[in-house]
């Protein structure tokens, strides 16, 4: 933009409009973004004097910038937030993203590896937080309400599944407790596992733990016929799944706010996955006549639909599969988390950085808080523009190290301290404390 910064602080609310984006971004980057916050995680405690601190290990991080006409600038790399201020002001990237941290420098790896300085030394990631990425385009058969990239509160529902499932069965069934769920800023949720141990994983546990949660298969050879992988009795931690989230979310949600059995697009694929050729024909013959099912105690089409359908199907004892196993199978396929698995399963995949500005909507990629998954609204996520105009009614203040504090940015900072970071800080100090002790060769206290 043309203007300085304090020209823009004089201007007065509302100044900035929504489709600016790109040009907000310098501004946004230069006062609001939480570079502190974000540089104190991906430190884990060795940004500080503690004579067991690793001081080059934030410098080993990769950052990757895109630019205009998506050029990517891979392995930049930042001692600490001021270097990274500096960058994000001077190059405005319109996204960034968090790449593993290397054996060394990025910025330096020309050095290493076959025929470099480093001789045999080979320029590789050491570690990387285990990451879990969902997209909404990825339930496109599901949604009735809106597809592609566009997203609304009919089916973001299906975020919110996915959200409840995977930490709980992170925390319960592998025992990590310092998750990061991230917003995309669009049409999507990412969640950061920053445990140690998590960020140690190879390459093949990180596939081990995807797969873990890829129960939902795709669709059979025709293209029609949508296929879980589920064994009888359930998996525990698959049972806990549908008590708890899937059947109460497929009948009080999904099935009112997508009207699924009332479109044939959608419920000729939940027909197809009833082994009964008869009653699969029945109620097809039923729903494209438009026959009604809803009552009175019953409103609801779909759900009356899929009430009467589940009795037919329970009472009809197919051979070799009960109805009750068809009907766990048809909510899975819908409902259950679809993971971009390729993401999970490399330590050097790139994922998009909290805190920065999606360069569509315009709205800043905000941790959520998984205890409250059910109240996350992306509509009411703030925008770039927002915020910029919020600390201009809030009377600025240029150059003070926390600006963002005077926006709606201080709740998503909020809700990163007190949902991951500052139970980690806790558990990165007191690593560091046990490593002084070893070395000073006194007994390790156990709690």
């Amino acid at each position: 933009m043309e203007t300085d910064d304090k020209e823009n602080t004089a201007k007065g609310a509302n100044t900035y409009a929504e489709g600016d984006v790109h040009d907000l971004m310098k501004l946004y980057y230069a006062r609001l973004f939480p570079a502190r916050s974000m540089m104190k995680w991906l430190s884990y405690g060795n940004d500080g004097k503690h004579p067991q601190a690793d001081a080059g290990f934030t410098q080993r991080r990769e950052f990757c910038f895109t630019l205009d006409g998506d050029i990517f600038c891979r392995y930049q790399s930042f001692k600490d937030e001021k270097e990274l201020r500096a960058a994000l002001k001077d190059k405005t990237p319109s996204k960034i993203d968090l790449g593993p941290v290397f054996n060394v420098d990025p910025a330096k790896r020309m050095a290493y590896g076959a025929g470099g300085a480093g001789g045999d030394r080979v320029f590789a990631p050491v570690e990387r937080e285990f990451v879990m990425d969902i997209d909404m385009t990825d339930y496109d058969d599901v949604r009735s309400c809106c597809s592609s990239a566009n997203i609304c509160n009919k089916c973001w529902p299906l975020m919110t599944i996915a959200v409840k499932i995977i930490d709980r069965a992170l925390r319960e069934d592998f025992g990590f407790k310092h998750l990061l769920w991230v917003y995309s800023g669009r049409r999507g949720i990412h969640v950061w596992v920053c445990d140690k141990r998590a960020r140690s994983m190879s390459n093949e546990a990180r596939a081990a733990v995807a797969e873990y949660f890829s129960v939902y298969k795709g669709t059979d050879a025709s293209g029609t016929v949508k296929r879980v992988s589920l064994t009888t009795p359930l998996h525990p931690s698959l049972k806990r799944a549908y008590d708890d989230v899937l059947a109460p979310y497929w009948t009080d949600t999904i099935l009112p706010n997508q009207g699924l059995l009332e479109d044939e697009k959608f419920f000729e694929p939940i027909l197809a996955m009833i082994p009964d050729a008869n009653i699969r024909d029945e109620f097809a013959s039923q729903w494209k006549s438009g026959k009604k099912f809803a009552t009175s105690a019953c409103p609801d089409e779909s759900v009356a639909r899929w009430n009467k359908l589940v009795q037919k199907v329970d009472a009809a004892n197919n051979p070799g599969k009960s109805g009750k196993q068809s009907s766990f199978e048809m909510k899975f396929a819908h409902a259950y988390p679809r993971l971009d698995v390729e993401v999970s399963k490399h330590m050097n995949h790139l994922l998009k950085a909290p805190f920065c500005v999606h360069p569509k909507t315009g709205r800043v990629c905000v941790p959520m808080d998984p205890a409250k998954a059910e109240s996350f609204d992306p509509m009411t996520v703030p925008t770039v523009a927002q915020m910029l105009n919020e600390l201009d009614a809030a009377g600025g203040a240029a150059g003070a190290e926390d600006e963002y504090e005077l926006t709606s940015m201080k709740g998503a900072v909020d809700t990163f301290n007190a949902t991951f970071w500052d139970a980690l800080d806790k558990e990165c100090k007191e690593e560091l404390a046990v490593k002084a002790r070893d070395v000073a060769g006194a007994p390790t206290v156990e709690w």
